[in-house]
């Protein structure tokens, strides 16, 4: 079985400059799962036409709209590129342009022209848990979302701002603290395995 190489990271990205090529479906979709995990994330968009529902997001969120066709003034300072027209030459092209200049790109339901993958994302406060299935199953990572955002608790972020403040106390160096917090916290795991004996 072939293992998922992947690093997860978690990016600031409220401190970094984002566009997206395309204003269609795609495009709708990619800024809205980018802004439900982080509203204030700073996008730009490039395209010559934008569906009603992402020039309504725009008005709320922090997202400057360019009524355009690409070209490659639009990746002056960016960080992260998502490539969403239904142009393949166009996403290509981005693809391209990104990897010359050393920018992060990922061309929508294109795996080999990603550097990165959307995937599923559940947030409870500050608990949020990300899932990948390497780009090969979008609908897989969905269910998985799905089903995590049920077995979490509500509560969870409670009990990680408890667990924080309770850090903030404990003595010691930090192998000491990470012990004591290991053995305070080993009823999370094995409360599962305790019910079921």
């Amino acid at each position: 079985m072939k293992q998922n190489e992947l690093y997860p990271v978690f990016l600031k990205v409220s401190e970094l400059n984002i566009l997206i090529v395309g204003g269609g479906n795609v495009a709708l979709e990619k800024l809205t799962f980018l802004l439900k995990s982080s509203p204030s994330a700073k996008v730009e968009m490039v395209s010559p036409t934008f569906r009603e529902e992402i020039v309504e997001m725009a008005k709320q969120y922090n997202i400057e709209m360019h009524k355009a066709l690409y070209n490659t003034d639009f990746l002056s300072g960016k960080h992260m590129v998502v490539a969403t027209t239904d142009n393949v030459t166009v996403n290509e092209q981005v693809y391209s342009d990104c990897k010359k200049r050393h920018i992060l790109v990922n061309v929508a339901d294109n795996p080999p022209f990603c550097d990165f993958y959307m995937g599923g994302i559940v947030t409870k406060g500050n608990v949020k848990v990300a899932i990948s299935t390497n780009g090969k199953s979008p609908t897989t990572a969905k269910r998985l979302r799905q089903f995590f955002e049920d077995v979490i608790p509500d509560n969870i972020d409670d009990l990680v701002q408890n667990l924080n403040e309770y850090r903030k106390t404990i003595k010691g160096d930090f192998e000491e603290k990470v012990q004591t917090l290991n053995e305070f916290t080993k009823g999370l795991v094995n409360s599962k395995q305790t019910d079921e004996n």
